[in-house]
């Protein structure tokens, strides 16, 4: 019978254990491969910070402060906060640290965890892993095609291929005021609950976001910020459409499109996968034109965006599709006697060594049961050494697919592996 332990992973937080690892390894390297090859530099985060900083940052009226964030009071009766999202702790960090004050634009990644209390569902998880890039002190449509463009890259390089990305502006300081107060006489006049009647005084914006079907019916008819922009903010908008044309990234203006932070301006844009239903995100971003300042640091821009690895890897479940080698080595090793399992144990150090992936049969497994390990590996040869074939100064390579073996000497094995292997390739 086998026993079972009574602890298990927190409700919504997964585990990614073998083979599932590797895609989502995979899925992960691609999207940071993306921003390092514009030159982004990686930046560690805390995992919590002072909730202070969230409140203030991310927005106090959003759902992730008000109603999803892992909040607690540490052992000195300070309050901390698991972190919810990466932009607000990169911006932290840049002002600490004085990045600002270099060369600009600051260009940040990050990857990692994030904590948010929701309801767990598919792709929907109390802890998601995200990839984000934080691109700072530089006010240019360019960068902000580059930004969307680094993530549309990184979607790509793993085979994901069903997405879109859409796109939008929130406006600039001298045409939100004006559109706030549109909007709100526009809400106000409408049957609306207690709790989003607050909301629309603190910021209208968030009833847009509203996901219930019948609040969404009703604001059908509401003022769009995309047709009360500014003259510079209307520039803006349609210089990083006219990039991302010559880039060759197709996009959909959506003038509907809220993010659910609070910090965005003009350009905000998400990508979504629809074989992922009604939660069909896998990732966005925007400007925040005044986050840096609003944090106590200089007046300056910045745009980025978070991916879920997460959900990326659920939509190429969606398309057919896999990303990564699964956990499996290139060579299994069976020794046949305790002097050549030593041996063995050398050989593989110095196969590792030159970059081949070797596990050996542990225990004391006999040729049939060491075999077995051998084919269950997903090697692709197997070496085979016993103490008659130490003494002779040879090794056995068979091709665990085909079965052929033939005797190689153990002292040129390394090369001979090495050789076997690129030809397979």
């Amino acid at each position: 019978m086998t026993k079972t332990s009574s602890f298990t992973a927190p409700k919504g937080i997964p585990d990614y254990v073998p083979p599932a690892s590797a895609e989502f390894v995979a899925v992960r390297d691609a999207l940071v491969r993306s921003a390092r090859l514009a030159g982004y530099g990686h930046v560690e985060l805390p995992i919590f910070e002072d909730t202070a900083l969230f409140a203030r940052g991310v927005g106090e009226s959003t759902d992730v402060v008000s109603k999803e964030m892992y909040t607690f009071a540490d052992r000195g009766d300070r309050s901390v906060t698991l972190r919810p999202e990466g932009t607000a702790g990169v911006m932290r960090a840049v002002i600490e640290h004085g990045l600002d004050r270099g060369q600009l634009p600051v260009k940040l990644y990050y990857a990692g965890p994030f904590f948010r209390y929701e309801r767990p569902q598919a792709g929907r998880y109390r802890q998601l892993q995200q990839v984000g890039v934080e691109a700072v002190g530089v006010d240019d449509p360019a960068l902000d095609a580059e930004v969307i463009a680094i993530a549309d890259a990184g979607f790509r390089s793993v085979g994901l291929t069903g997405f879109r990305l859409e796109i939008t502006s929130l406006g600039d300081d001298t045409c939100r005021p004006q559109y706030r107060e549109l909007l709100q006489e526009f809400l106000f006049q409408l049957p609306l609950d207690e709790e989003t009647r607050r909301r629309a005084e603190l910021n209208p914006l968030r009833v847009l976001d509203d996901k219930r079907p019948e609040v969404r019916e009703m604001t059908a008819g509401a003022p769009l910020m995309i047709d009360h922009l500014s003259e510079s903010a209307k520039a803006h908008f349609e210089q990083v459409l006219g990039h991302l044309d010559a880039l060759g990234v197709p996009y959909t203006v959506n003038p509907r499109m809220v993010r659910g932070l609070d910090y965005y301006t003009k350009t905000t844009f998400e990508f979504v996968h629809d074989g992922l239903g009604a939660q069909s995100g896998i990732g966005g971003g925007g400007r925040y034109d005044g986050l840096m300042a609003q944090l106590g640091g200089q007046p300056l821009s910045g745009i980025g965006f978070g991916l879920g690895v997460d959900r990326t890897v659920l939509a190429l479940q969606a398309e057919g599709k896999t990303a990564g080698d699964p956990a499996r080595v290139d060579v299994f090793g069976v020794p046949l006697g305790d002097a050549a399992k030593q041996r063995l144990v050398v050989l593989a150090a110095q196969l590792r060594a030159a970059g081949i992936r070797v596990d050996l049969a542990y225990g004391g497994r006999g040729v049939k049961g060491a075999m077995k390990a051998a084919d269950r590996s997903g090697a692709k040869y197997a070496l085979v050494l016993g103490d008659r074939d130490l003494a002779e100064g040879e090794i056995g390579l068979k091709d665990l697919a085909g079965g052929e073996q033939r005797q190689i000497p153990i002292d040129t094995a390394v090369a001979a592996v090495s050789a076997a292997l690129a030809q397979d390739r």
